[in-house]
């Protein structure tokens, strides 16, 4: 079935229900959630919004007659570049109601980034609000295919038209658009780590089939709460919470990523099932450790589940995890957008005895990795990994080469670098294009970062290869500090001296990892850092490999 016939049974079964709960801790703009605490009265519903699923699918349904006065059609594109709020997910099921693309963007693009998307993805109408008000001025009238402009929020600029002025004359009514699995539904645009985003086209049948697969990972019910912090413009976020779609059950929009903001939201909202990245948790745990976080000040009983993606997962964070949450279950998800997100590779939650695996092949799905003749390879041996199942992408929009490079008899072939182990749990090694080769010997980031965030005193890190004349690149470690922490370089050399010579940094930089929203470190911006750099390629011990 198309993913708005789950919305409109949820309406229909659950309608005077709470589907979506919004929590701002800094909508005030002048006092913390902390300094709100301090007052008499109850600080969090100061923060706080929610919707029925009887509301939501009335807000759906009058965006979709919007959209349709406006002359969209079937398979229009329309572009959403919204900040997480109540209102996002109400706009994307609207969107989808007229028969038409939804487009969602990148909140941190930049005007030129935008521009190039929105032509990429053949997009005709926008929305957007007012965080970007700049950034769509800048751009607004070199988009000459847009013939609707829509604003979200107060003081309407000049050049769009007014969300809530023209939404409140809208019928509440379904509009009489029939949908099927097989209509397009969705262009996402890749995270843009190996070149400028690509559009990634989806039919219903992708949204549907990841709902299914992440209610059939971590079995949501009717009762469950899902905290969802990540951007919704992401496959991820979004994916993760049709499960909660799919059980009819609640979420919460958390807009904030401060480790007390999430226990804090998790203890009143009862949530328990909670997605976060790698750099959150180690935030959660430090904040812990600190004792800035007093886990007995808050009712956490619910939460049954903490689950990771989007990137690697070192098993000591998982360790340090379990000290002060045993109870919970713990899964780690794989997935590209051009996978429907996460749940084509996962861990499974009686897997523990497994982290470090991203996992075997999710519901529904089928996996391999092959060698570059793309044939398949033996347990324990580094290949690329292919995926198969009903959420692989149809094309990548517009560009029919890029689409044969990595869709082949269905197969999805992701560019990630991976190996099994003898019991078939598939182990992520690094993005083939970050691969490092040095003096012949071919070098996987992951895998030098998997051992320097053993150190203490190791924040983040990322590692990148550089150009060397001598032995054609070399591998550099970006090492973000932990906060009150000492570490020099040479700390960092005699720490890495049990990794094999040729796989140790030969330059060490201190410095912050930059992540993108969705938590994968920014290694092109890395090299575009470094590599101006004219001392790295020199600074290399004169020593054989």
């Amino acid at each position: 079935m198309p993913i708005t016939d789950l919305l409109v049974n949820n309406a229909k079964n659950l309608g005077n229900q709470v589907s979506l709960v919004e929590i701002n801790p800094q909508e005030d703009g002048k006092r913390t959630w902390r300094e709100f605490s301090l007052i008499e009265a109850s600080p969090y519903e100061t923060f706080r919004k929610e919707m029925t699923w009887s509301e939501f699918d009335i807000k759906a349904n009058k965006f979709a007659n919007l959209l349709l006065t406006r002359g969209v059609q079937k398979d229009d594109k329309v572009a959403i570049l919204l900040m997480n709020c109540l209102e996002w997910l109400p706009v994307y099921f609207g969107i989808l109601k007229t028969g038409a693309i939804v487009v969602p963007l990148n909140y941190r693009y930049t005007a030129e980034e935008i521009k190039y998307c929105i032509k990429q993805a053949d997009a005709s109408v926008l929305i957007f609000g007012p965080e970007f008000t700049g950034r769509i001025e800048e751009i607004c009238e070199r988009l000459p295919q847009l013939h609707s402009i829509l604003y979200v929020g107060e003081d309407c600029p000049t050049f769009a038209d007014s969300y809530e002025k023209y939404i409140s004359y809208c019928s509440p009514a379904a509009p009489n658009i029939q949908l099927t699995d097989d209509d397009f539904a969705a262009i996402y645009f890749s995270s843009g780590t190996t070149g400028f985003p690509k559009a990634i086209l989806h039919r219903h049948r992708s949204l549907t089939h990841s709902a299914a697969c992440e209610q059939n990972h971590h079995g949501q019910c009717q009762d469950d709460v899902f905290l969802c912090i990540p951007p919704l413009y992401h496959t991820g976020a979004k994916m993760h919470w049709f499960g909660s779609l799919l059980s009819g059950s609640r979420a919460v929009i958390l807009k904030g990523v401060k480790p007390e903001w999430i226990i804090e939201t998790a203890s009143k909202e009862q949530c328990t099932i909670v997605w976060l990245l790698v750099p959150w948790a180690q935030d959660i745990l430090d904040a812990i450790d600190r004792g800035d976080i007093d886990l007995d000040k808050y009712d956490l009983s619910k939460w049954r589940l903490m689950h990771i993606g989007a990137q690697p997962v070192p098993p000591s964070l998982i360790k340090r995890w379990k000290l002060h949450f045993p109870h919970h279950d713990y899964d780690t998800n794989y997935g590209l957008s051009e996978s429907i997100g996460p749940g084509c590779v996962h861990l499974g939650v009686g897997n523990i005895h497994k982290v470090g695996a991203i996992g075997k092949a999710g519901y529904g799905w089928e996996t391999k990795i092959v060698d570059e003749n793309r044939q398949e390879v033996l347990p324990n041996t580094v290949g690329e990994l292919a995926v198969f199942g009903p959420g692989v992408m149809t094309c990548y929009y517009g560009d029919e080469e890029a689409t044969a490079q990595v869709l082949k008899d269905g197969w999805l072939f992701t560019g990630d670098m991976a190996e099994t182990d003898e019991d078939g749990f598939i182990y992520l090694v690094d993005r083939k294009k970050d691969v490092i080769i040095t003096g012949g010997e071919n070098i996987y980031p992951v895998q030098i970062e998997d051992f320097l965030r053993k150190s203490d005193a190791i924040s983040d890190v990322a590692v990148i290869g550089l150009a060397n004349e001598r032995l054609g690149e070399i591998a550099a470690a970006i090492i973000s500090v932990k906060p009150g922490a000492k570490l020099t370089e040479e700390d960092v050399n005699d720490f890495c001296y049990d990794l094999p010579r040729y796989k140790r940094p030969r330059k060490i930089i201190f410095a912050d990892v930059p992540r993108n929203p969705t938590g994968k470190i920014e290694k092109p911006l890395l090299r575009k850092i470094y590599s101006a750099d004219s001392l790295v390629a020199r600074q290399v011990e004169k020593e054989d490999i």
